[in-house]
């Protein structure tokens, strides 16, 4: 068989997230009940292109994990739901080191916005880091995507963690200054799940503080007896 020939592939837009870097990012959209936009870029900004889009609830998102092209891909990874141990194919994982970088979010649909600025795509239930090139938007078809007694069975005994996510003092104060009015059930939807890497989530770790950066705000937090706590919220510059 002849190989292919290579593709080249143009960002149609990129997307504007509360999510400044990987960590914490939710592994599966919906998740975390986030919030964004993709900015469509030239020659794609035409308003034109998202004709008749309102008639669908939910769209797919087509992205590159861009941050990562840079470092290859293998025919196995350590996936986090499986304890970050064992290896397992990368086609029978949703890896983000791909040997195209290519990733594919469902997330909802909540409408067109133009402005002297651009022309938005508003969507919810996103995963996507800032900035994010999105290289193509498909509706979501519920007949033919919602796929009736589908399966994953690599899956199924591993559930995602439900920690509680509790607030100092400290933190409640500094909450009420921040200006996005989501911030607290972003924080809590995140943490909640337990970002950390897979092997800390099995030992002690107590005194250890971890830093997210959400929006323009770095949130400072621990993992104390089973549960999360926020101790500060900081505003960066």
């Amino acid at each position: 068989m002849t190989k292919p020939k290579a593709y080249s592939i143009d960002p149609i837009g990129v997307i504007e997230s509360p999510f400044k870097q990987k960590f914490a990012i939710p592994r599966q959209p919906a998740l975390a009940k986030a919030r964004g936009k993709v900015k469509l870029i030239a020659p794609f900004d035409d308003v034109n292109t998202l004709r008749e889009i309102e008639t669908y609830s939910h769209v797919w998102l087509l992205f590159l994990f861009h941050e990562n092209l840079h470092k290859g891909w293998s025919p196995t990874v350590r996936a986090p739901r499986l304890g970050g141990n064992a290896r397992t194919g990368v086609f029978a994982t949703r890896s983000t080191f791909r040997p195209n970088g290519i990733g594919m979010s469902a997330v909802e649909n909540l409408g067109v916005e133009q402005t002297t600025s651009g022309i938005y795509l508003h969507v919810g239930n996103i995963d996507l880091l800032h900035e994010t090139p999105i290289i193509d938007i498909k509706p979501y078809i519920p007949y033919s995507d919602n796929v009736q007694h589908a399966t994953a069975t690599l899956l199924e005994d591993k559930p995602v963690p439900a920690l509680a996510v509790n607030f100092t003092d400290n933190a409640h104060r500094q909450l009420a200054q921040q200006p996005h009015s989501d911030l607290q059930l972003l924080i809590e939807n995140c943490l909640s799940q337990d970002p950390r890497p897979a092997y800390k989530q099995s030992i002690a770790d107590d005194p250890k503080t971890y830093q997210v950066q959400l929006y323009n705000c770095d949130i400072h937090w621990q993992v104390y007896q089973g549960a999360v706590w926020v101790n500060a919220i900081v505003l960066l510059s």
